[in-house]
């Protein structure tokens, strides 16, 4: 009975009208007509097509639509982006009060709070959009550098406006006539290690992270020994002060005798044959790297060993830190790192090392006092023309007169204002940057 009529329209199979089997059996399933099953045919393929059509319609309207929010949100960060670049820019420009920068940062942090959360495009568009992504890391660098610009400019404003005056540092600055006592400061270095002091003075205790481990050869080195040891060098003090007179340092004046040290312990740093290797080798420092390296150095030897004097030797190892460090741009804005460097780096940082390590052990067996007297010796035969030397002073107003003689128009713009570059070399010469140093080096102003 089922093989008997069309099932869609009913009508009697009949010679001139056949049945085609519908069911997985033919026998019993039920069957149509050709016309029919050809109409159902041709009114699925329509039905499929127009569903096709309507689905590239709806894709190209979320297109057009999606594209409009994502450029709009781009066009969002990039405005917000550029201007926390220049907010970043204007917090170093000193012609800015200080008080307007702060205000440029409260607006910019508004607008930054103001951007809308990331549209999501519509689910027929993809979700990866690499351009988004790319625009909000951008904005973000962007507002971390304004941050940071910001931070550091009101920090020093704070700092210096809390400073009292100093009339009588006016001389040693060679200030003009209308200065009002107030010296500014823009630059502090506080080492690694005062910020712990500083937070205990708020009753907050943060573990030091110590010094960084010896190698193993120092490591040995420094295994228990016998509790007398003999001195390393004996008779040292009766011999220092007619031999370092002679040379022309006063050991008898502790201020000359620790900075004739703290030359002689930044000259063991870089006066040796591995730095000679180095500098030889691709991209190894230029002379105005390693002078302004030498004075960065010199004042952390400096204060190294004035914090040995009340903490003992291993605090030292401070200074170790600073000139053994791979990846720490050298001074004066030198772009030069040891761990870029080609050449013997490993026998240079283990130089270093073992040099630091004699001064703390002269320091554990014959005091503090031999030790700088031991440093000081090394100044005199390495490094008389140092930076902190007693004749530091003779060999700046020598190339001073030199260079007021010559033609700088080959020279960087920071040898242009004759009277600030003496007061920079007289106090801190890595100040001119390394670019002004080695100038001065090539044209053999200065040793």
């Amino acid at each position: 009975m089922e093989n008997a009529d069309c099932c869609v329209c009913g009508a009697p199979f009949s010679r001139t009208l056949g049945a085609v089997p519908l069911g997985s059996d033919p026998e019993s399933g039920p069957s149509g007509c050709r016309p029919c099953l050809t109409r159902l045919v041709s009114r699925a393929r329509e039905t499929r097509d127009a569903a096709l059509a309507q689905g590239a319609e709806q894709v190209r309207q979320d297109t057009e639509s999606w594209q409009s929010v994502r450029e709009h949100h781009l066009a969002q960060l990039d405005a917000v982006g550029r201007a926390a670049e220049e907010v970043a820019a204007l917090a170093g420009n000193d012609e800015i009060p200080a008080l307007r920068v702060a205000w440029l940062s409260v607006s910019l942090e508004s607008a930054y709070t103001w951007i809308p959360d990331t549209p999501q495009p519509p689910a027929s568009i993809s979700q990866e959009d690499a351009l988004l992504t790319s625009a909000e890391r951008h904005l973000s660098h962007s507002m971390i550098t304004a941050r940071e610009a910001v931070a550091d400019r009101l920090a020093y404003h704070l700092i210096n406006a809390a400073q009292s005056e100093e009339p009588e540092m006016c001389e040693e600055f060679e200030c003009p006539e209308d200065c009002s006592g107030r010296h500014d400061v823009s630059d502090i270095d506080c080492g690694p290690d005062a910020i712990f002091e500083d937070l205990q003075q708020h009753g907050v205790t943060v573990e030091e992270p110590g010094p960084p481990p010896l190698s193993s050869r120092l490591t040995a080195l420094l295994a228990p020994r016998p509790e007398q040891q003999p001195p390393l060098f004996p008779g040292l003090e009766e011999q220092a002060s007619t031999v370092l007179a002679h040379l022309g340092v006063d050991a008898s004046d502790p201020e000359v005798l620790l900075s004739a040290a703290a030359a002689g312990l930044a000259a063991e740093a870089l006066l040796n044959e591995a730095l000679d290797a180095i500098r030889a080798a691709p991209g190894g420092p230029d002379a105005g790297d390693v002078f302004a390296q030498g004075v960065d150095l010199y004042r952390r030897a400096r204060k190294a060993l004035l914090a040995a004097r009340d903490g003992g030797p291993e605090r030292l190892g401070a200074f170790t830190a600073v000139a053994s460090d791979l990846d720490l741009p050298w001074a004066g804005g030198s772009r030069f790192t040891l761990r870029a460097a080609s050449g013997p780096v490993v026998d240079f940082v283990r130089t270093v090392e073992e040099q630091v390590w004699i001064t703390e052990e002269l320091m554990r067996r014959q005091g503090w006092q031999d030790a700088l007297l031991h440093r000081a010796f090394t100044a005199v035969f390495k490094a008389t023309h140092h930076f902190g030397m007693p004749g530091w002073p003779a060999i700046v107003a020598t190339a001073m007169e030199r260079l007021s003689s010559l033609d700088r128009l080959s020279a960087p713009p920071e040898l242009a204002d004759l009277e600030a570059v003496e007061t920079a070399l007289l106090q801190a010469p890595d100040r001119l940057g390394v670019n002004a140093l080695g100038w001065l080096r090539r044209n053999v102003l200065l040793g």
